[in-house]
């Protein structure tokens, strides 16, 4: 069976990119062609959106070459995550 699983994803952006907060939804019913992701990371701080996108798709460089759709919800720094939290919270 090909795909790529949500496990794996998961264990190279955790690998590569220690997030202090990550979600992965497998969006293509389970073949692992199409994921979402939510990343919070360090590796983040003082980076604009594009090079967060490019340090994501460069952690799942091999994963890349099966998965057709990868969207990234969200790559924030840990600040920025705190400061949606409280503000969801308010």
């Amino acid at each position: 069976m090909g795909g790529v699983t949500k496990e794996k994803v998961e264990s190279s952006l955790t690998s590569k990119l220690t997030p202090s907060h990550l979600e992965v939804v497998d969006t293509s019913g389970g073949c692992g062609a199409s994921f979402d992701v939510v990343i919070v990371s360090e590796q983040f701080q003082g980076k604009r959106l594009l090079d967060r996108h490019r340090l994501v798709n460069a952690a799942l460089e091999e994963e890349m070459k099966e998965i057709h759709a990868l969207s990234i919800k969200k790559a924030w720094t840990p600040d920025q995550w705190k400061q949606q939290q409280e503000a969801e919270k308010s």
